[in-house]
């Protein structure tokens, strides 16, 4: 899963994910639909259409780049895939991601004040190792991922890794309005002080988080308020300042412990990925 999230754009063969995980590719392939409820090929289809549409939706390319750039040999067969999947063309979804974005920015310059108080900063982080364990769902669905964070605070405090000085973050690997909630990745993570003693088991992963750009953004309040931050983002501060975003997760950094902090006091960085 590793090597398809980071290649799914190139040609993935047979051969090569049977090197991979030393199975036979039919047996993998079994595996893997009975974990993830589609086949291999299948998603990899379904990612680089969900990161066309990602294009499309944040940035100027032209639709014949996009679709190679997402491993399409020709743009014929790259629009025919699109409008099976999003029921549009790739132009027809574009302009359809305009219009909701100007609905967007008319209705919140009614609150001019709210817009006023929204700053952000630009800042670089540097390389960094991060445990992790991924969930799969709606990113608003807060009772399980409450349920997520205790089993992973758990495993902490078993390996010895949690002090007050730990630093944890959410790692969001997918736009909830393009993919399907069953689809959205959001990656519970502990940046590493030192590196593991150990090999993590289970579902709990490691990898390295390279040096980026981003604009860093404060949400103050309980978590189920992120959404109309991450609008009020989206909405004015990204295209007003003509940032172009980089195709890279967006992170969040939990600054305050939500078991003893009041729900109105709790602070969130929200790292938006830019060149």
């Amino acid at each position: 899963m590793a090597y398809i999230n980071q290649h799914f754009k190139e040609d993935i063969n047979i051969q090569r994910i049977e090197e991979i995980c030393h199975y036979s590719y039919r047996n993998i392939n079994r595996i893997f639909q009975a974990i993830h409820g589609e086949t291999i090929g299948k998603y990899i289809k379904r990612i680089r259409l969900e990161k066309a549409a990602e294009y499309l939706k944040y940035s100027a390319h032209k639709i014949a780049d996009i679709a190679f750039e997402i491993g399409f040999e020709d743009i014929a067969s790259f629009s025919k895939a699109f409008k099976n999947r999003y029921n549009a063309t790739p132009s027809a979804f574009r302009k359809r991601c305009k219009t909701l974005e100007a609905l967007t920015r008319e209705t919140l310059l009614t609150e001019q004040a709210e817009r006023e108080k929204l700053s952000f900063e630009i800042e670089y982080l540097p390389d960094f190792e991060m445990l992790y364990l991924e969930h799969k769902g709606a990113y608003d669905n807060l009772h399980e991922l409450d349920h997520l964070w205790n089993q992973f605070f758990t495993y902490l405090k078993e390996k010895s890794l949690y002090s007050e000085q730990s630093i944890f973050l959410g790692e969001c690997l997918d736009d909830d309005e393009i993919s399907e909630d069953i689809h959205c990745r959001y990656n519970l993570a502990l940046i590493l002080e030192r590196p593991l003693t150990f090999s993590p088991d289970g579902f709990f992963q490691t990898k390295l988080h390279q040096r980026q750009k981003y604009a860093k953004f404060i949400h103050q309040g309980p978590y189920e308020t992120c959404a109309e931050t991450y609008q009020k983002i989206y909405a004015f501060w990204i295209f007003d300042l003509d940032l172009t975003l980089k195709d890279a997760p967006t992170l969040e950094f939990y600054l305050k412990d939500a078991a003893t902090t009041p729900p109105s006091e709790l602070l969130t960085e929200i790292y938006i990925p830019v060149f």
